[in-house]
């Protein structure tokens, strides 16, 4: 359910051209200000990375949780110096949530422009180690990777026709390319299932919604750092950087 709606004193009634200029103005892009995102799984790390970048540009962003509610709150305070926030709290393995999430989002907002699907979970595991993992390891992964992002593009998709054009970035990653790497052998296919479902789905939605896929490898923070270990995670940390 929404934790906190956009009140009157949060919200940005300015035109989308005083946006784009206020955005201009940082030296940033200009062609979001005045739209709406959903970033799932935007309480840290990536997601509120997205959600506040779309916020210096001008896009309104719901902020998506399913425990971290306190870290939610603090990236809807940052993106409020710029744009209207709505913090929600959707377990985004489930599809009610995802029906929930979306319909919380227009009544507050009144459209969906973009949509990041950056939610995501795994089980550390060496890919040797089948005994490591269980079908129910799979399925778990699978439901949060891959078909979570299905059911929030399946929901999101008449509101971004209702406005002529929409957005979709799928957060997948480098596993679900190069098949030898990533946490375990449930997260790499789960991410290579969500490119194919990314390529699959830019041909039937688009022109007019138009989806791609991030595939970002290591991602400095402190989920990697518990998965692989201090030491391994302090060599990761040498490796060049995508700038």
């Amino acid at each position: 359910m929404a934790e906190q709606k956009v009140g009157e004193e949060q919200r940005d009634t300015r035109h989308p051209s005083l946006k784009r200029k206020a955005t201009a103005a940082l030296g940033l892009d200009t062609s979001l200000a005045g739209l709406v995102a959903i970033v799932t799984g935007s309480s840290t790390g990536v997601g509120a990375a997205c959600a506040k970048d779309l916020a210096r540009r001008g896009c309104d962003v719901v902020i998506n949780y399913n425990n971290s509610k306190e870290a939610a709150e603090e990236v809807a305070t940052e993106c409020r110096k710029w744009v209207r926030a709505l913090v929600v709290q959707a377990d985004v393995s489930s599809e009610a949530d995802c029906r929930r999430l979306v319909e919380e989002a227009v009544a507050s907002l009144g459209r969906i422009d973009l949509l990041v699907n950056n939610a995501g979970t795994t089980k550390f595991c060496p890919h040797a180690d089948l005994d490591g993992l269980t079908g129910e390891d799979f399925t778990r992964i699978y439901q949060t990777n891959t078909v979570s992002a299905f059911n929030m593009i399946k929901f999101c998709a008449p509101h971004m026709r209702s406005t002529g054009s929409g957005r979709v970035v799928n957060v997948a990653s480098h596993a679900g390319v190069y098949h030898t790497i990533g946490s375990s052998l449930a997260y790499m296919t789960s991410k290579a299932a969500l490119v194919a479902l990314t390529k699959a789905l830019a041909k039937v939605l688009g022109p007019a919604i138009r989806v791609n896929a991030l595939c970002p490898g290591f991602i400095e923070g402190e989920w990697l750092k518990k998965g692989i270990g201090e030491e391994r995670y302090n060599s990761v940390k040498g490796l060049p950087r995508a700038p």
